[in-house]
């Protein structure tokens, strides 16, 4: 019943900067969180970053804390996620998520209602 669309994917040469947005359409209740997941090839899928949609509550990896910035635009229900000091192992599929609960550590185990299509992110070395 949420349809994502996440934009902004690319190539980088490691040490750059992106930045991903991800715009939420259909049965887009306030009562939620919506972060931003990656997956490696031949790895599983893991948790990035949360953000709450009713406060300024956030979640960040370990791996991404300090160089990562999740932020939100309620009025447009669209979320970002910009990537600064990206590394040749960040390369991977960065997909949007979407949680119909107020907890952001439920978000991070993967607990996921709603996943966009992912977008390519390549860092080069």
């Amino acid at each position: 019943q949420v349809q994502l669309v996440e934009s902004g994917g690319g190539t980088v040469q490691a040490g750059g900067s992106l930045m991903l947005s991800c715009v939420a359409s259909g049965r887009t209740l306030s009562r939620s969180v919506m972060g931003w997941f990656r997956q490696a090839p031949g790895k599983e899928r893991e948790f990035v970053a949360g953000i709450s949609r009713i406060s300024e509550d956030t979640l960040y990896a370990d791996s991404v804390k300090g160089r990562f910035t999740i932020s939100k635009d309620n009025a447009k229900t669209t979320v970002y996620l910009q990537m600064n000091s990206l590394k040749p192992e960040e390369t991977g599929s960065y997909f949007c998520a979407w949680n119909n609960n107020l907890r952001l550590d439920i978000l991070a185990t993967k607990r996921v209602n709603y996943w966009s299509k992912g977008t390519l992110v390549t860092v080069s070395p």
